[in-house]
Order: structure tokens, then sequence, then C-alpha cells
């Protein structure tokens, strides 16, 4: 099962992007690392930029188009070894397509055209309980806490929630 998200921010982090998507009917985030040219894509196209020659997820949404097909959602659907993996959820007369993307790429792609954003439930319970702030100064603790987060943080959190107390230290 998977759940729709939005984007909840969009910031620039010591040389990468972080995307953090919010869980449309729950309290939930998920941030996602991704490349800096991959985040001012999205930017540019949260922002409506135009720019009088495509780049290249234009490209991309221009050639699925003109091959007969729409693009319809996207899908984060795992998180393996510390990375996400997305699917692209296309349409044509002979029927739906899935193609295999970084969800980087994918939410460039749905943002172009307004696309659902989809999570797998497995991908939030996979990574540790992060929840929208709620007050003034929650807001700020997070934006803060995204600030000095690194992947390497947000990874050995997530290993550390796998982990099982050690029964014979009681810890």
């Amino acid at each position: 099962m998977a759940v729709e998200t939005r984007i909840y921010s969009l910031a620039n982090v010591g040389g990468q992007a972080v995307l953090v998507l919010e869980e449309v009917s729950g309290p939930r985030l998920l941030p996602v690392w991704i490349g800096l040219y991959e985040g001012g894509s999205i930017g540019m196209a949260l922002a409506g930029q135009k720019f009088p020659r495509p780049l290249t997820h234009d490209l991309l949404l221009d050639a699925i188009e003109k091959l007969g097909a729409t693009l319809d959602k996207v899908v984060i659907t795992e998180l393996k070894d510390s990375t996400f993996f997305a699917e692209v959820h296309v349409t044509r007369a002979g029927g739906a397509l899935v193609l295999d993307a970084r969800p980087s790429d994918s939410i460039a792609l749905a943002v172009r055209r307004n696309r659902p954003v989809f999570v797998a439930e497995a991908v939030f319970d996979a990574c540790p309980p992060l929840l929208k702030p709620i007050s003034d100064e929650e807001v700020e603790d997070f934006k803060k806490k995204l600030d000095t987060m690194t992947p390497e943080d947000f990874f050995r959190d997530l290993k550390k929630k796998g982990e099982t107390p050690d029964e014979s230290t009681g810890a």
C-alpha cells in the first residue's frame, strides 16, 4: 500500500538538496537527499520557471507524451541500503507501463505535470519517525535539524531503529 504525499520543503544543505515529503492525510514526513541539479530542477518547476529550450526532465516528458503516453503518478517504492527507489507510472494505448527511476527524477517529472507522488507504507515503516511540526517553535527546531542533518545521520538513525536491545546487558 502507498500513501499520497506532497512536497513539504526543499533546501540546499551541505552540497546536496534535501526534499522533504509530507503525508497528505497524516503526520509523517520523509526526507530524501537528492543531487543539487535534481533539487534545482524540482525547485524551478515548483516556481513555474520556463526556459526557451527543454531541460532534461522536460525533454523526457515531451518524449513520453509524443510517444502517446501520459504520466499518471510516481511511487517511492523501497528503501534499500540507504538508497530510495521509485517508479514512474505511465499509461498508453497498449496499457500501463512502470519505469524504474530515482525518486528525484520521478518527482521532477511529477511536479511538471501536477501528478501525485506516493510513498510505499514500507518506506515510511523503515525510516525513523519524523512527524510534522505543529507549533512555530517545532517548525524552527525542524528547520535547524534539517540544516545540520546529513544523509549519514538519517541512515545511522535508520540502522538504530532496526536494532534490538542486547539481551545480555539489558541495553
